[in-house]
């Protein structure tokens, strides 16, 4: 019996090779923009935090620009945009924080139950 021929390759979409991509790694594909490999929720929340905290800093600074300095109408539109730029992120940074806290929270309940099982199986094992 001849071996078996390779059925040639046919062309995938990007979109089709990237989630293939991902299930031969074992993903869960894109939840949340940009997702670390290896890096823990608890972590991605802290970084995420910093990032939050200086953002809510520099919108600080330009707001107290705003309102202590004269400046040109180019200038004080130019402030108000970037003022603008940073309220976009700072919300965009809370949002992906609440779906992070939830990941976190549901993490937890995960290993409690687990935790409980194990316990359940152990007592039962040794009765």
């Amino acid at each position: 019996m001849a071996p078996a021929q390779p059925s040639p390759a046919r062309p995938r979409s990007r979109a089709a090779a990237h989630g293939a991509h991902l299930r031969m790694r074992g993903g869960r594909g894109r939840t949340m923009g940009r997702r670390r490999a290896g890096a823990s929720v608890a972590r991605e929340i802290d970084g995420l935090e910093e990032k939050l905290a200086r953002c809510r800093q520099s919108m600080e600074e330009v707001d107290l620009k705003l309102r202590r300095e004269k400046l040109s109408p180019e200038g004080r539109k130019s402030l108000e945009r970037e003022r603008n730029l940073l309220m976009t992120k700072a919300d965009n940074y809370e949002k992906e924080l609440g779906v992070l806290r939830k990941e976190n929270r549901k993490n937890a309940a995960l290993a409690v139950a687990m935790a409980l099982l194990i316990a359940l199986i152990y007592a039962c094992w040794t009765m």
